[in-house]
């Protein structure tokens, strides 16, 4: 019951939300990286090269791939939603869900993600954007057990991006 009230919550959020003041993404691209995902925070992991694309002036998307080819290697595929709820001029406040494949080492599964983050542009700098985020995690990396656990990651590990 509870899956079913988010998923209206967020349908109605893209569909009848007024249009935003805040840096209008609509239609640009963004190049970066993210390491917000288990498998690039683990040991000999590396942040995942990400790709946002703005849908609309308060909806964006972000692709994110990446992988350790050493010993104990590891790689994330995965995807995030984000709807803006709050802009201001140079700062975009928004919350995310999204998810993907994990592996980490000889383990492998999906990690769930929740929260809210905010991405702020440095005046002068408009095509730079850099990313906050906190919330909720769920991992199920081994066949046996899964991890519930907050979040809260500085730009280092959530991301920067460069927008065309």
């Amino acid at each position: 019951m509870l899956s079913l009230t988010v998923i209206i919550f967020i349908v109605t959020q893209l569909v009848t939300s007024p249009e935003c003041v805040a840096r209008d993404l609509h239609g640009r691209l963004g190049l970066g990286y993210n390491g917000q995902f288990a498998v690039s925070q683990s040991q000999n992991g590396v942040p995942a090269i990400s790709v946002r694309y703005g849908l609309t002036s308060r909806t964006q998307v972000e692709l994110i791939a990446g992988f350790y080819s050493g010993t104990n290697g590891s790689g994330i595929t995965a995807a995030k939603l984000m709807q803006t709820i709050h802009p201001e001029t140079y700062m975009n406040f928004y919350y995310l869900i999204g998810g993907g494949a994990v592996n980490s080492g000889t383990h492998s599964g999906s990690e769930w993600i929740g929260g809210f983050g905010t991405e702020f542009f440095i005046p002068g700098v408009d095509s730079v954007g850099i990313a906050f985020e906190a919330g909720l995690d769920y991992e199920n990396i081994t066949s046996t057990s899964f991890v519930l656990k907050t979040f809260g990651l500085s730009f280092y590990n959530v991301g920067m991006h460069f927008y065309f």
